[in-house]
């Protein structure tokens, strides 16, 4: 008498194509996004076809988003490690306010005008460093460390500035930084560089894998030898160099410093990190949908300007998009993997 043994099938499963793996990764996010852009920019040429469709327009439009643009930059590096900051927009006018002080004035003129540069550039570093230290090291929730610096900074601009405009009299700084090379504005100019360098050290540094992985899991990450408290702080301190990188650009367009300048900043750059792709539970985004972010934002502007609606109808918009972003984005994360 024979036992027969029941056959047992497997099924196997096709790897998926080389398109729905193209299209599923960073690039099919990143498509979407020019999709998006390219429909705005047709809206743009429909509704107002004189004045949208040219290059000073596009230009127009770059310069615009520059400066949120850099602040943007910042911003990918701290959500994406799962973190938060509030607190840009009001360093930005801190820096503003320091650089610009008649003190700080008065030592450019018997030096150079670039000694205001960095004084803001230190201010925006020393700021984001304090931001760091105290979420890596004293354990405070992100959210509340810049939410503090947020109001700490306005404040103290105030008190700086003494709730005045700090007109830029040093002509040295203000003809250096308002100047077209190539025609094209050197704000944007100082914009691409930022961006290039926040691709460059987010895709070709191991500081950047390492920014992704402490966003995945930090404990997986502490474990595999990453001083995640330390990679915490330097964060918090690109994000603040940016805000100060910000802040001179806005001295270059304004020719003054002053307490409200950033206001509102943080949330702009927020809204554009979210809609480029980056989590916000930290650990997947690219510098690239950051960019593309910005201008969606920059170039929406622009169209609603052209044809003569108001900022309330604006701020809807962006409402909307912003909702939908992050709707598209639990779609995502719900997915086997994160993709």
């Amino acid at each position: 008498m024979s036992s027969q043994t029941p056959e047992t099938t497997t099924t196997v499963q096709a790897p998926p194509s080389a398109l729905r793996r193209l299209m599923s990764g960073a690039f099919g996010r990143n498509l979407g996004l020019i999709v998006a852009l390219l429909l705005i920019v047709v809206v743009g040429i429909v509704t107002a076809p004189d004045t949208f469709a040219n290059v000073n327009n596009a230009l127009t439009i770059l310069r615009q988003a520059s400066i949120i643009g850099v602040i943007s930059i910042g911003m990918t590096f701290v959500i994406l490690s799962a973190g938060i900051d509030l607190s840009v927009g009001a360093i930005m006018g801190l820096a503003s306010v320091t650089a610009t002080i008649a003190s700080v004035q008065d030592l450019a003129e018997s030096t150079h005008w670039i000694v205001m540069l960095l004084i803001a550039l230190a201010t925006g570093v020393a700021a984001g460093l304090i931001n760091g230290i105290v979420i890596a090291y004293g354990k405070v929730a992100a959210f509340m460390a810049t939410l503090a610096m947020m109001v700490g900074a306005r404040g103290l601009a105030e008190i700086v500035s003494d709730n005045q405009t700090l007109v830029i009299s040093n002509r040295g700084f203000t003809q250096t930084l308002n100047v077209d090379i190539l025609g094209v504005d050197i704000l944007i100019w100082i914009f691409a560089l930022v961006a290039f360098a926040g691709w460059f050290i987010l895709n070709r540094t191991t500081f950047g894998r390492r920014t992704v992985a402490i966003g995945g899991n930090p404990e997986a990450s502490r474990l595999s030898g990453i001083k995640v408290k330390r990679h915490t702080m330097w964060l918090y301190g690109i994000s603040g160099l940016c805000a100060g990188i910000a802040a001179v650009m806005m001295l270059a367009r304004t020719t003054a410093g002053t307490s409200t300048h950033g206001t509102l900043y943080e949330l702009d750059a927020i809204a554009a990190v979210v809609v480029g792709g980056t989590l916000l539970a930290g650990g997947r985004g690219t510098m690239t949908g950051t960019i593309f972010g910005v201008l969606i934002f920059a170039t929406l502007s622009n169209v609603f300007v052209q044809n003569n609606l108001s900022s309330s109808v604006q701020a809807v918009a962006k409402g909307i998009i912003i909702v939908v972003a992050v709707l598209i984005q639990q779609r995502f994360a719900a997915r086997p993997g994160g993709k």
